[in-house]
């Protein structure tokens, strides 16, 4: 049974001889798998798995792909521009410091504030297709100062801590917001959880694509990407995990 996706907030895909299964890791699920062999996920086709013994992970070059829209800046990458439909522009904050500027289709707004993991959010302009929206988005990033992107390991420095609302409020004081939004994951840290790579535990949330699981006393963030293309067993290994306790240091 081999991870070949997720769905963040709510659990896992596993595909086993070619079918394709969900495994649920909302709040207060018992995951109770270990974690073998890891290699490419194959693919996913009319709700088939096509499995690859590739050992690139999570995929191997045929089955990876970029999708070149994560690095337009309004010239289209594709054969023709297939973006006509409306985006919004819009700025994201995540604990404790980090503002982030992003532009996504106006239908998905919310949904993807939530993939992304925001803990604050505000839809600041509207604009008629994804080419004039990422021309916008690359100018702000250059004149603001904002990022255009947030790897999981500066999100996961946040987990547990506060947004820094004087320099959220002073970036949206430069706008005049459509729409604010301000999440809260309901993980309820005391700590920030640790870094790791597992499959067993007590599901206490998600926070974008971030899993996090209570284990024998600790907390661990578990980037569900990281579990793509492994395979799960039934024997959950009695290895050391690095403690929670403390974590957060001085």
């Amino acid at each position: 049974m081999q991870v070949v996706g997720y769905e963040t907030g709510e659990g896992l895909y596993v595909a086993s001889g070619g079918a394709v299964e969900f495994v649920e890791a909302t709040a207060g699920t018992e995951l109770t798998y270990g974690l073998g062999d890891r290699r490419c996920a194959g693919t996913v086709h009319d709700g088939d798995h096509i499995a690859c013994d590739a050992p690139e992970s999570p995929y191997c070059d045929a089955h990876g792909g970029v999708w070149v829209c994560a690095r337009c800046t309004g010239t289209c990458l594709k054969d023709e521009m297939d973006c006509h439909e409306e985006h919004a522009l819009y700025l994201a904050a995540f604990a404790p410091d980090v503002l982030k500027v992003g532009v996504t289709r106006l239908w998905r707004l919310e949904t993807r504030l939530r993939e992304q993991g925001a803990d604050r959010a505000a839809h600041v302009r509207t604009l008629p297709d994804g080419r004039i929206a990422r021309e916008v988005e690359s100018e702000l990033a250059s004149r603001d100062g904002l990022v255009d992107r947030v790897r999981v390991p500066t999100k996961l420095d946040g987990f547990g801590r506060d947004v820094d609302e004087g320099a959220w409020e002073a970036l949206l004081d430069r706008f005049d917001p459509i729409e604010t939004f301000s999440f809260d994951d309901g993980l309820d840290l005391a700590d920030r959880p640790v870094a790791e790579t597992l499959a067993a535990g007590t599901v206490r949330g998600w926070k974008g694509r971030v899993l996090v699981l209570d284990r024998g006393g600790s907390t661990y963030a578990v980037d569900a990407r990281d579990l793509v293309g492994f395979e799960l067993t039934e024997e959950v290994p009695d290895r050391e995990l690095q403690s929670s306790l403390g974590a957060f240091g001085t």
